[in-house]
């Protein structure tokens, strides 16, 4: 006990095989293993790209299989479904007991569709790209905070350096401030 170590050690034992008889092998064996040029990483090589070439089958497969299902699921939600125009008696109960807002509201729902939302969203967008009117900021503003940047890309270890480019940036800003409060307050 205690011979031999608890944990199997990393070296790798070699088995030899000894016989009793000699070997003799047909020159034809011989003679094919020499020409044979198909080594194990040739086979691994190969086997790696039938491999691959499968992979990449099987995923042509589910992307042409997920491209039918998009365009039939499309196509599905795009065409919409009639509706009866006669509501039901529980409808008309609701109807007669809400009030005039609830009933406009349930009529601007009835009559949404994905075309007409989609005319909505298209008129918001052209109303909010016609308010879009930014001012440019001013030269001097701009000049302050590029300095700043360039300070404290050149001082990337030490940011702290820059106190002086940061102060002329902070001067710009509030100048500006005092321009639009003097500006709104007339």
């Amino acid at each position: 006990m205690g011979a031999e170590n608890s944990k199997p050690s990393s070296e790798v034992k070699q088995h030899v095989f000894s016989s009793d008889h000699p070997y003799s092998f047909s020159n034809e064996l011989v003679g094919s293993l020499e020409k044979n040029t198909f080594t194990d990483s040739a086979r691994s090589r190969q086997q790696e790209l039938q491999y691959q070439e499968r992979l990449t089958a099987e995923l042509e497969k589910l992307r042409e299989q997920e491209t039918q299902n998009f365009s039939k699921f499309s196509e599905t939600l795009s065409t919409e479904t009639p509706q009866s125009d006669e509501p039901s008696l529980v409808e008309k109960i609701q109807d007669v007991t809400s009030s005039s807002s609830t009933l406009a509201e349930k009529q601007r729902q009835k009559d949404m569709s994905r075309d007409s939302v989609t005319k909505e969203i298209e008129q918001l967008k052209a109303k909010l790209e016609q308010r879009k009117k930014l001012e440019q900021a001013d030269a001097d503003v701009t000049k302050a905070k590029e300095a700043v940047v360039s300070c404290l890309r050149t001082h990337d270890r030490r940011p702290l350096d820059c106190w002086k480019e940061v102060e002329t940036f902070k001067q710009e800003v509030g100048r500006l401030e005092k321009e639009f409060v003097q500006k709104t307050i007339r």
